[in-house]
């Protein structure tokens, strides 16, 4: 362990060089895009034939450039949000990054949720292996990765909370359906919940774990097994003292709810593009409640399920069933489809980067307060 401006900082042991990143066979990349290609087909053409709610490609030719200019803007605006609140949670003054090298890590990752198949998780792969390559121990990064990740999805459950409850009661115009709004919130609030739970595992429960288990048999799986709630308590106990700390909290906060924010501004700039009317509260709790298709293991980055997910939820909600497919359409074209030509790119410029890391000098190695200004930060 070596002490950071930040803290201690868990550095990798001399000759360890990290993980190698993962590779992808012809097969698995052409059986994932024949999947993806079917699921697009299925939801967006056939469906919506057979259900007779029209065609939705055509639909989508008539949506006003206005606001699809719009959700473009939001579209940037929710990865600017994304990539400040991984520098201000995973960078810092103990592993200062640049902006670019964040934004490789980020786009990269946003590719790699399609380039790997690992269960949806690409991302984290890819991720894990950069901070790994520039220098971060194996532990750090599992830390900061949960307290990235409960920072970035705590306003997932806060969110279908707060709107699911101001929908039930008439706060807010829209649907009042219990289904749609308390069961959504009261599992949202279990989820919550269990968070809190894990945050309160103790600090050292793998020493008491190995004192107990002592020479028994399963007494080092037992150990082993405790790796996984104390990493996952030290990083959602890292969030909590993240969101309290003068400086960094607002950038947090920022990135974290601009994210969100941006995402749905996509969503409800592809209803208003078709004149789909929608109001605040459905768009909202709509949004939420059908990306939790994403969590479908062994889909590409939630292709086909999110789409069905938020097309499901909200022809419940009563909004008309062509317009919603051309509008989810939109949202998913400019959030999704349109960034991963730039997330491949950033990809290949990530592994350029991480070649000048074992040359120029590691992250972790970085004086801040000289480097970040001579790098452009």
């Amino acid at each position: 362990m070596e002490k950071g401006g930040g803290g201690e900082v868990d550095r990798p042991e001399t000759g360890d060089e990290g993980p190698e990143l993962p590779t992808i066979s012809t097969q698995a990349a052409v059986q994932s895009a024949l999947l993806i290609v079917i699921l697009v087909v299925g939801i967006y053409f056939l469906l919506p034939k057979l259900a007779g709610f029209g065609d939705a490609i055509s639909t989508v030719g008539t949506a006003n450039p206005f606001w699809v200019g719009v959700a473009l803007v939001c579209g940037v605006l929710s990865f600017v949000a994304y990539i400040a609140l991984f520098r201000s949670v995973v960078g810092g003054h103990d592993f200062p990054i640049t902006i670019r090298e964040a934004y490789e890590i980020n786009m990269a990752g946003f590719a790699a949720t399609l380039i790997f198949s690992a269960g949806g998780a690409g991302g984290v792969v890819l991720t894990y292996w950069a901070l790994r390559q520039g220098g971060m121990g194996r532990r750090d990064v599992a830390t900061r990765m949960v307290a990235f990740i409960a920072l970035h999805y705590i306003f997932y459950p806060v969110a279908i909370i707060v709107f699911g409850i101001l929908l039930k009661t008439g706060v807010l115009s829209g649907s009042t359906a219990s289904g749609l709004t308390i069961v959504p919130a009261a599992i949202a609030g279990l989820v919550m919940l269990v968070g809190l739970a894990v945050a309160l595992v103790p600090a050292d429960i793998e020493r008491r774990l190995k004192q107990l288990a002592g020479h028994r048999r399963g007494g080092r799986f037992l150990t082993a097994l405790a790796a996984v709630p104390a990493t996952a308590s030290a990083g959602l106990r890292d969030a909590l003292r993240l969101l309290s700390t003068p400086g960094k909290a607002g950038l947090a906060f920022l990135g974290a709810v601009g994210f969100w924010a941006a995402n749905i501004g996509v969503l409800w700039a592809s209803f208003l593009a078709l004149g789909v009317p929608v109001t605040f509260g459905v768009v909202v709790l709509g949004f939420f409640i059908g990306l939790t298709a994403n969590l479908i293991p062994f889909v590409p980055a939630g292709v086909g399920a999110v789409d069905a997910g938020m097309i499901g939820t909200f022809v419940l909600f009563g909004l008309p069933d062509a317009g919603v497919f051309a509008a989810v359409l939109i949202y998913r074209l400019v959030a999704f489809w349109l960034p991963i030509p730039f997330g491949v790119v950033a990809f290949v410029q990530l592994r350029q980067t991480v070649k000048g890391w074992k040359t120029k000098g590691l992250p972790i190695d970085r004086n801040p307060s000289r480097d970040m200004a001579a790098s452009g930060l």
